[in-house]
């Protein structure tokens, strides 16, 4: 009886370790399979083709220097998605930055190129709040341009880093700008209207002296007495007619086709400019796939930016890096070169160099070059009197294999001087 009892405690402790250590491992193996589960759904999604209203949020940390700025330092972020079906949709993209230099500047912008569903429309938009400061040099281009200022005050590029940041033209400014453009053909072609507004206050001229024993005048005071523009503020608002032509098979990093634009600007002062006035914007940009494996690509961006009637307020007119994206004219700072009309081609030649399982695009490189040359009435300086070239070469880092977005860090050297590192969000065209 008792050794009867003793076999059934025994195995009714067998039976309970058992079947515990049986519930331990279906507990383990669900577990596993559950992970599996995730990690495999996670790589399915991560690897579907897109799809309409899929989103591509790529945020990146804003590091860069250059003569104008310091070091800037700050937070950006590039969204990018499609309004209809992929096959039939070009992707749309919008980059948002927030930056602060060690010139107490702060910039924040806005920029984005939006395609509706089936390419039917084309929205831009550019979106600026500064609180910033620049060099003002002279007008046109060519080796006057060193000049800071009148009565031999000056100094060139490479050495305005070792000055104050009171060397500066201090200025807030917002800028609003949008355009609509509907599709007319099947072939890329489209037309549309724009509304501009540019608004600069609270202008600090650092460098000019009017009570020295030889009064110091800077290009900016000399050119708005000239021309009758205030010199604390200024306003210049317009309508645009815009045309043009895009067959690029994506906005953020293109392997082939071609993007044209025309727009000619009126400023009229009833609506608020300081002055009547037109501008012509005409722009080309061409994509050469050299091998047809998106390995070797050769890049060309060319633009005119002309004032064709009445004057422009100093801060508008034609200049480097006042593009939509500011990233023409590497390795100078924004507005190095400005005059009443200027012309800018630029050339990159784009190559691949790694790729790993993830990202058979992760690693490529640049080697750019460009040309400026800006005209200056005041001074009798014609357009290609003076060509300014820059070049360097930079790194890419593919940061979203779909949405080919990418990191992008340049060093450059120009004329006078100067040089500078930028970091990009995207290629620079």
């Amino acid at each position: 009886m008792k050794l009867t009892l003793l076999r059934v405690i025994v195995l009714s402790v067998f039976c309970l370790v058992t079947s515990n250590s049986f519930a331990q491992d279906a507990t383990k193996s669900t577990k596993k399979e559950a992970k599996e589960a995730k990690k495999a759904a996670k790589k399915a999604k991560k690897e579907a083709p897109p799809e309409k209203g899929t989103i591509y949020f790529s945020p990146v940390p804003v590091i860069g220097a250059n003569p104008a700025f310091g070091f800037i330092y700050g937070a950006g972020a590039s969204v990018s998605g499609f309004l209809g079906e992929p096959e039939t949709t070009k992707i749309s993209n919008a980059l948002l930055g927030v930056a602060f230099t060690t010139k107490s500047q702060t910039i924040i912008t806005l920029k984005s190129t939006i395609y509706g569903e089936d390419n039917n429309f084309i929205a831009l938009g550019d979106i600026r709040y500064l609180q910033s400061s620049q060099p003002t040099w002279g007008l046109g281009t060519g080796p006057q341009t060193s000049k800071l200022a009148s009565n031999d005050f000056g100094f060139d590029d490479g050495s305005i880093e070792g000055n104050s940041e009171a060397d500066m033209l201090e200025f807030n400014f917002f800028r609003f700008y949008q355009t609509y453009l509907k599709k007319v053909s099947d072939k890329g072609f489209y037309v549309g209207l724009g509304l501009r507004l540019d608004f600069f206050s609270k202008f600090q001229d650092q460098l000019l002296d009017l009570d020295a024993e030889t009064p110091v005048i800077t290009p900016f005071y000399a050119y708005n007495e000239h021309y009758g523009f205030d010199q604390d503020k200024s306003s210049l608002v317009g309508l645009s007619l815009n045309g043009v032509l895009d067959t690029r098979d994506n906005v953020n990093n293109p392997y082939k086709g071609r993007y044209a634009m025309a727009t000619f600007t009126v400023n009229p002062e009833f609506l608020g400019s300081d002055q009547s006035s037109t501008q012509l914007w005409l722009e080309y940009r061409d994509y050469i796939n050299i091998k047809e494996t998106n390995n070797d690509i050769i890049a060309i961006w060319s633009y005119a930016n002309l004032t064709t009637s009445g004057d422009l307020p100093y801060m508008n007119l034609p200049a480097i890096g006042w593009d939509q994206y500011s990233k023409s004219g590497e390795p100078y700072s924004q507005g190095r070169f400005r005059g009443q009309n200027l012309l800018y081609l630029g050339a990159e030649y784009r190559k691949h160099l790694y790729g790993s399982k993830k990202n058979d695009r992760l690693l490529g490189m640049v080697v750019y070059g460009n040309l400026t040359t800006a005209s200056a009435k005041q001074s009798d300086i014609g357009l290609l009197e003076y060509i300014e070239p820059g070049y360097g070469l930079g790194l890419r880092v593919n940061i979203s294999k779909k949405a080919r977005t990418n990191i992008g860090i340049d060093y450059g050297w120009g004329s006078y001087g100067s040089k500078g590192l930028f970091l990009r969000l995207n290629e620079n065209f």
